[in-house]
């Protein structure tokens, strides 16, 4: 019998994206726009220039999770080669068997996986020509 998408399979290494990791949007003035941010709606911005939002994981509740937001200057070429105003960054599971699902799919891949202390990561291009950030904490 199959999982209902309610059902705890904590067993599940299905390469696919499990969440939402980040949204990062181009801005003319990203410092001014964090101190409004700030100032009107409470957002703290974290040491790397982002607010850093936290919830729980359903089927695994002592694990935290966290979606970032953060403005970008316009032009900044981490969006690269993406023409688009933002980039959304998705949390994922077994970012290798992913990889290789999108390569052999035909998906743009942009880079090599690189892995960090806070998860790894490569970046891929949908078929509107939009970056996508894949993270797998």
């Amino acid at each position: 019998m199959e999982n209902s998408p309610m059902e705890n399979n904590s067993n599940d290494t299905t390469p696919k994206v499990t969440g939402l990791g980040g949204i990062f949007f181009f801005m003319d003035n990203p410092k001014e726009t964090k101190e409004w941010y700030a100032k009107n709606l409470g957002l703290e911005i974290n040491e790397w220039g982002s607010s850093s939002f936290e919830s729980r994981n359903m089927d695994n509740p002592e694990q935290i999770e966290s979606t970032q937001w953060c403005p970008f200057k316009k032009g900044d070429e981490y969006f690269s080669p993406s023409k688009k105003e933002f980039m959304v960054n998705y949390r994922v599971q077994n970012i290798e068997g992913l990889v290789e699902k999108l390569k052999a799919n035909g998906v743009t891949v942009l880079d090599d996986i690189e892995t960090y202390e806070y998860g790894k990561f490569v970046h891929i291009m949908d078929t509107e020509g939009n970056k996508i950030e894949l993270w797998e904490p």
